[in-house]
């Protein structure tokens, strides 16, 4: 009895709390600097579902170690929901396969609420390298063995995982040089203290249009649309080769389930504008949405297996 009780006030006080959330502004926690993808994609939403929930997304930049350290402050918050994380594979399913020391587990610390956007990544290259396809690259980097460096958004980022891979399947050697974000790692290959980049577009592009950066290739196997006359991997000369890249929301583990379908709900109407989607083209990236934040539960345990494959195929490890 005392326990069918203390469900019953449970369910109360989640539906009261349904009711009235969200009383205040809502915290977006990017563990990226500002001027990467997850910002770009994250100052996007933010304006739309604020508006629709009644109280605005304030950006909170917390770089640093793949993201994790933004993912570990989040699932350290209250479980109210009024701190929420934007996150891509990296923080959620790849650094806890290549960082041994680490105690965190995201995927049992954090619930998901939906994935949000998707797009492949670029291999850029400043034009001072003197190559201008990925074929050429290979070329070069198999000549010059350990001296070309190659700038990711940190030790074990998906742009990390995605370049160990390439090194692993095109038989060259390159040096690792990490950044706390995708902006400051591009601008590095900018001003030529590193030389490649496999960087979210977002990141990127604006430099691959003004001629101040060259992109190669994008890494899924099929060239975009949204990125025309940037072959995909296939054409480019590695087949075998394709990795893909998403954001999503989380929340704290714990927080009510009427609260986690309350920014569900307004997070797919926002992916729905036309405005949003116009945004994200611009950075060719796509919105992409979950059918519930049980969906994207089940996303992340199927991408958890693609993800595992890839740190054994790279022999990548927590530098």
């Amino acid at each position: 009895m005392i326990r069918w009780l203390l469900v019953v006030l449970a369910c109360v006080a989640g539906g009261a709390q349904g009711q009235t959330y969200p009383s205040r502004p809502i915290k977006l926690v990017v563990g990226f600097a500002p001027g990467g993808a997850a910002d770009f994609v994250a100052r996007v939403l933010a304006e739309p579902i604020g508006r629709a929930l009644g109280q605005p997304l304030v950006i909170d930049n917390r770089p640093g170690a793949g993201s994790s350290i933004a993912a570990e402050y989040v699932a350290k918050s209250a479980p109210d929901g009024y701190t929420l994380l934007i996150a891509s594979p990296s923080s959620i399913l790849v650094n806890p396969l290549i960082n041994k020391q680490s105690t965190a587990q995201p995927l049992k610390e954090l619930l998901p609420v939906s994935k949000v956007s998707s797009s492949p990544l670029v291999v850029a290259v400043n034009p001072g390298v003197g190559v201008s396809t990925l074929k050429a690259l290979i070329a070069h980097a198999k000549k010059n063995p350990g001296k070309l460096n190659y700038a990711t958004s940190g030790n074990g980022s998906a742009p990390h995982l995605a370049a160990l891979l390439f090194q692993r399947l095109a038989g060259v050697e390159m040096v690792h040089v990490p950044y706390k974000g995708g902006a400051p790692a591009v601008q590095s290959v900018l001003a030529g203290d590193t030389q490649v980049s496999f960087a979210t577009p977002p990141s990127v592009l604006p430099l691959v249009q003004t001629g101040r950066l060259r992109a190669l290739a994008i890494t899924s196997r099929e060239p975009s649309s949204l990125m025309p006359g940037v072959p995909g991997m296939a054409q480019a000369g590695l087949p075998d080769y394709e990795i893909s890249f998403w954001y999503g929301f989380f929340v704290p583990a714990g927080t009510p389930a009427v609260v986690v379908q309350r920014l569900f709900d307004e997070t797919e109407r926002a992916l729905k504008l036309p405005e949003v989607a116009r945004a994200f083209a611009t950075q060719a990236t796509e919105p992409s949405r979950s059918t519930s934040p049980a969906d994207f539960a089940a996303f992340l345990s199927d991408d958890a297996k693609l993800w595992e494959r890839v740190v054994k195929e790279s022999g990548a490890k927590f530098d």
